[in-house]
């Protein structure tokens, strides 16, 4: 593909090295000479000097023939004009890298859809979900990019008090909104029909519009679990995003904040969180606060330094797991060799989002489930697909694969059996390995 990167800064640089590394060919436009020298001296792509939000800047870096263009300064109005003009001359794809919730969020308007482009990236957005799947059921992993949080799955053991439990699924009210895709019972995988039971013990994946989801768990977990206690250290936006993800399930979040304006601010958008205004690595606050009774402590500062050293410090006094962010990769291994469990780069996770958008395969793996033995598949309806204006039920996925998700435009949801499947829609497919070939016959 022929790629335009706007901005030499971490996330564009990451993206030039791995999309060159693809064999894609590359240009960076940056205003910065120096920035652009350092590129030169380590990948083969070319540089141009200047100012990407100048439609001529643009149309000399072949922006009317290129097939993406990703704008990743660190100015989120110039990435939105950037990718917008982009569009208008003729690229193919545009990607806007956004810091701001408010563009992000879409909140007061749809930016990506008034300003035409294709797509709207926020790597610290990425970065705290990447955290939040680690704190949370693996079986959430492979939903969160494609629904970005309107839809949950997890995948967990039934309880004993489940009212569920027992009964026929035709006679139990899941509410609607909500699916049963898979149910593991010792070594047999099967498809939920209407007359399938749900035992205790069973290893099941459920998947639910968010605003309903914890009512269809409680139907099969109805026991009481233990929250787990989360300390956060630092109150950026990516603070706030990784509450929202943990919120009502089961976590204990308590934020820490030395700067007492922004503790205010959090304490009013996170109203279920614990704020407190104080430095967590110091001694008497630590030990005041209990801290090293936490089960999980997660540094998200600025600066790396300081995430390494409160990790470190938290890892010394007896915290069991501890996570850091890093925006510089020289970092990434020396954490781990320090004690650290885990670290995230918003660069890598955001350049990773770049590679999912390129990738136009119809058919893509997503992810494995119940230890491999399921498997999840986005897969993109075609006018010519045996599927397109059919009802869900009419398409045979049974006793193999189940929608899971339809996403149809802006609108992400669990489908019913009455459903019908369009041209272009998106699906979340859930099935059995090694049964790919069957799902190829039948969507496309």
């Amino acid at each position: 593909m022929d790629i335009i990167i706007c901005g030499a800064g971490e996330v564009g640089s990451h993206a030039a090295e791995i999309l060159g590394g693809l064999g894609h060919r590359i240009r960076i436009i940056d205003r910065e000479s120096s920035k652009l020298r350092a590129i030169e001296e380590t990948m083969d792509v070319a540089t141009l000097l200047g100012n990407c939000a100048d439609a001529e800047m643009l149309r000399q870096a072949g922006c009317e023939e290129a097939d993406l263009v990703l704008a990743a300064t660190n100015n989120d109005e110039v990435n939105l004009l950037t990718a917008t003009l982009a569009k208008g001359l003729g690229t193919r794809k545009t990607i806007a890298r956004v810091h701001h919730s408010a563009f992000f969020e879409e909140r007061g308007l749809n930016y990506r859809k008034h300003l035409n482009i294709d797509r709207l990236i926020c790597p610290e957005y990425l970065t705290a979900q990447a955290i939040a799947r680690t704190l949370r059921n693996p079986g959430a992993v492979a939903i969160e990019g494609f629904a970005r949080g309107r839809i949950e799955m997890q995948e967990f053991t039934t309880g004993t008090k489940g009212s569920a439990l027992g009964k026929r699924l035709m006679d139990v009210k899941l509410p609607a909104g909500t699916r049963l895709a898979m149910i593991k019972r010792q070594d047999e995988v099967m498809i939920p029909e209407a007359k399938t039971v749900v035992a205790p013990g069973d290893t099941i994946i459920l998947v639910g519009n968010a605003g309903v989801f914890q009512d269809a768990r409680k139907l099969f977990h109805g026991d009481k679990q233990a929250r787990r206690k989360i300390v956060l250290m630092g109150g950026p936006a990516m603070t706030v995003w990784l509450c929202r993800s943990l919120r009502d399930r089961n976590f204990s979040i308590r934020v820490f904040e030395k700067d007492k304006v922004r503790a205010e601010e959090l304490a009013e958008k996170l109203d279920w969180v614990t704020v407190i205004s104080a430095d967590p690595t110091e001694r008497a606050v630590f030990e005041e606060e209990h801290l090293s009774q936490a089960d999980v402590f997660i540094s998200l500062l600025d600066h790396d330094e300081e995430n390494i050293i409160a990790g470190v410090l938290a890892k010394t006094r007896g915290v069991s797991e501890v996570i850091t962010i890093h925006n510089l990769s020289k970092y990434l291994d020396l954490v781990y060799d320090i004690g650290i469990d885990h670290a995230f780069s918003p660069k890598i996770v955001g350049v990773d989002e770049i590679r999912q958008v390129l990738d136009e395969n119809p058919l893509r793996l997503l992810g494995t489930l119940v230890h491999g033995i399921v498997d999840v598949f986005r897969v993109k309806i075609s006018k010519q697909s045996p599927a397109t204006d059919k009802h869900l039920r009419e398409i045979g996925l049974s006793p193999d694969w189940v929608v899971a998700a339809i996403q149809r435009g802006d609108d992400v949801h669990v489908p019913g059996a009455d459903d019908v499947i369009m041209k272009n829609d998106i699906l979340l497919v859930i099935g059995k390995h090694g049964k790919e070939d069957t799902l190829k016959k039948l969507l496309q």
